[in-house]
């Protein structure tokens, strides 16, 4: 079993938890690859084969990236592994870790069921970003949502939104956020946006303080393609892609469909979605009882 292992970085206290993954790992004599900026955290015993980029990845036949960390380490881990359908096991080292979504005291448990393939695959689709001008680099796609924002100072801004080249509407607001299913839990969310499920095959449309009233999310299917024209008293806008920023020009055409592959969630048997939705965001639950 060749694993490799990505972190933004530990804390203290998290060097005795990382410390017992490693341990479990070559336990079970498993080839260990470290994300190469987490070898100067680990004692300088320590001699771990290491990788940097998607390239390293695929050219030692990862089997599994295990992700330490919160959901925005899981979303750097997606920037990793692209299109290699290398699978993702998210371990919560941070706050609330809705994709990553094991604790620490179920590291055990999880190099079990990496050894006996005692999991389930979730295959989460993903958002392509296109433009007439390059933007994100070799990445231009997300696992949660893009989303268009006006600039820290600016007033608020005019986004002309087109399906398959038929308007929909002018969302007169801070910003407008498409999200998939998966990071319709996320920011989405946060926004007033629906909760959809991992499977729905959607994408939903969620303006950021529209100046509207009868401004809604709208859900619709991702065999659409999105596109945008922005006006606002600034020459630029932003454009995000998950935790990843672009200055964007107001006349740069803008975007998005369904990403043409999608990454692996591993998940134990035992959670589901609907218990994640339970137990991290208090889904129905009622104080009073």
């Amino acid at each position: 079993m060749t694993v490799a292992i990505y972190s933004r970085g530990l804390d203290t206290e998290q060097n005795a938890p990382m410390q017992f993954l490693l341990s479990e790992l070559l336990s079970h004599k498993a080839t260990v690859y470290l994300f190469e900026p987490l070898i100067e955290q680990l004692p300088p015993n320590v001699n771990f084969l290491t990788f940097k980029t998607y390239k390293d990845l695929v050219e030692n036949e990862i089997e599994y990236l295990v992700s330490i960390g919160g959901d925005g380490t899981i979303l750097d881990a997606v920037t990793l592994v692209r299109n290699s359908n290398i699978p993702i096991l998210g371990i919560n080292f941070g706050r609330l870790g809705f994709l990553a979504s094991l604790s620490k005291n179920e590291i055990q448990s999880a190099v079990e069921s990496l050894v006996n393939h005692s999991f389930i695959i979730d295959k989460r689709s993903l958002i392509h970003c296109d433009s007439n001008l390059k933007l994100f680099g070799e990445t231009p796609f997300a696992l949660n949502e893009f989303a268009i924002h006006k600039r820290d100072i600016s007033p608020m801004i005019k986004i002309h939104t087109y399906i398959n080249g038929e308007f929909l509407n002018t969302y007169w607001a801070d910003g407008l956020i498409v999200s998939t299913p998966t990071g319709s839990t996320g920011y989405n969310l946060s926004c007033n946006g629906p909760i959809l499920f991992p499977e729905s095959s959607s994408f939903v449309i969620t303006p950021v303080a529209p100046h509207n009233l009868n401004v809604r999310s709208i859900v619709i299917s991702d065999t659409n393609i999105i596109s945008f024209k922005v006006e606002g008293r600034t020459d630029q806008f932003i454009c995000v892609m998950d935790a990843r920023r672009e200055m964007v020009n107001l006349d740069v055409s803008i975007a998005v469909k369904k990403e043409n592959f999608t990454v692996s969630l591993i998940r134990l048997n035992e959670n589901s979605f609907l218990s994640t939705l339970r137990n991290k965001l208090t889904w129905g639950m009622d104080k009073r009882n």
